[in-house]
């Protein structure tokens, strides 16, 4: 065996064996595999199957991020931010940090795996935090397509994002599993608020994984007031056929 190879195989099972309490052994084999046939990334995401691997309950993550990790030698950094950033629910900051935002960004698929990300948005505290293992945010009036909640509706898992673009730039993402309420359930918070007769349904998020998002690339912005038409139909308001899709069906002859 090439000195090379040997290289790449003694790296491979010393990987295997650091996490050997946490990890397959059909993790172990393919990771085996890439490094000592020199498998490209592209080879490695496209051609490695990944049916019948066990997924870790001993490690946050996916089963495919604990390959990669392995197979791209970023093992030791990750089992690092896995100690010591992440958590299964909220702690104090993390709460206050969801309590002061203005927006999150929410990812959801249906039971597919088709994803669909959107912006949600209100006052510093429409996020409510009602304990260390529980997120609720509002639905407000909306373009009638339900694609978040249809999503929710076939497959409960959700990732929410939220950023502080203005004063301490960093992000906190949140993990879990959510379920959809009726308005009455948390009516008491909207009424608290003055959201009583914008707020129709909310959607409750039992946390699972909490865990930051560094700030290194997150841009400066500076809040600016403006007028917020909560719920609104005009169609200017609501920013028009701002992309032209609507004209350009119609010039087509699909209108």
């Amino acid at each position: 065996m090439p000195p090379s190879s040997e290289v790449r195989l003694l790296y491979a099972t010393s990987c295997y064996r650091n996490s050997v309490n946490v990890r397959a052994r059909l993790y172990r084999v393919a990771c085996l595999r890439a490094w000592v046939g020199r498998v490209s990334l592209p080879e490695l995401t496209e051609t490695t199957s990944l049916d019948g691997v066990e997924r870790s309950d001993a490690l946050p993550g996916s089963r495919g991020e604990h390959f990669l990790q392995c197979a791209l030698e970023t093992s030791d950094r990750a089992t690092r931010f896995y100690s010591d950033q992440v958590l299964d629910h909220l702690n104090p900051a993390m709460a206050e940090f969801v309590g002061r935002m203005e927006m999150a960004f929410i990812s959801t698929a249906d039971a597919d795996g088709e994803c669909d990300s959107t912006l949600r948005a209100g006052a510093a505290g429409f996020l409510r935090v009602i304990d260390s293992r529980t997120v609720v945010y509002p639905e407000y009036r909306g373009n009638g397509v339900m694609a978040s909640l249809g999503n929710i509706m076939e497959n409960p898992h959700v990732g929410m994002l939220m950023v502080d673009f203005a004063d301490d730039l960093i992000g906190l993402h949140v993990n879990g599993r959510a379920r959809i309420a009726p308005f009455e359930e948390f009516e008491s918070l909207a009424s608290a608020s003055g959201e009583d007769k914008k707020v129709e349904r909310w959607v409750v998020v039992t946390v699972q994984e909490a865990y930051v998002h560094c700030r290194k690339h997150i841009p400066r912005m500076v809040p600016v007031d403006r007028v917020r038409h909560w719920g609104t139909d005009d169609v200017k308001k609501k920013g028009g056929d701002f992309f032209g899709v609507k004209a350009g069906k119609t010039s087509n002859g699909n209108d």
